[in-house]
């Protein structure tokens, strides 16, 4: 399941000589956090309550398979939102320590584009090259 992190909020138009990560653009970013936040809870609490009603012991082995195999993919797609919320209320804080939209690697802006597609984001696009460059060459 891809998660649209804009989440019916229009994206930020900076103003001419804006200032990086005004109080403005905080607002907005803590409000597409909040509202991925509040959409993930609530697959969750809907999968839980699907999950209860849907117990069912089938007496055909296949169904029952079925079933399992059904419950296992929609609990590991829980998993990663649950992660992600995780992510979420870390970027949140990051929000409140005025650390975000900064790369945590070397500390240059990240960019509102990268951050409009990824609000969670926490290092800029040359790090996170490096950092994905690195994984490739240690997994061959």
């Amino acid at each position: 399941m891809a998660v649209d992190f804009q989440n019916k909020v229009a994206p930020y138009k900076p103003k001419k000589d804006e200032e990086y990560m005004n109080a403005k653009q905080l607002d907005h970013f803590r409000k597409i956090l909040a509202g991925v936040k509040s959409e993930l809870s609530h697959d969750i609490d809907r999968t839980v309550q699907m999950m209860q009603d849907e117990a069912t012991i089938f007496a055909d082995p296949n169904d029952r398979a079925s079933q399992e195999s059904d419950m296992a993919l929609e609990l590991r797609n829980r998993d990663r939102e649950r992660k992600l919320i995780k992510k979420i209320d870390e970027t949140i804080a990051r929000i409140d320590a005025g650390d975000y939209g900064y790369c945590e690697s070397c500390g240059i802006e990240i960019g509102l584009k990268r951050l409009e597609a990824r609000p969670t984001a926490t290092l800029c696009i040359d790090c996170k090259t490096l950092d994905e460059m690195r994984e490739r060459q240690i997994a061959k």
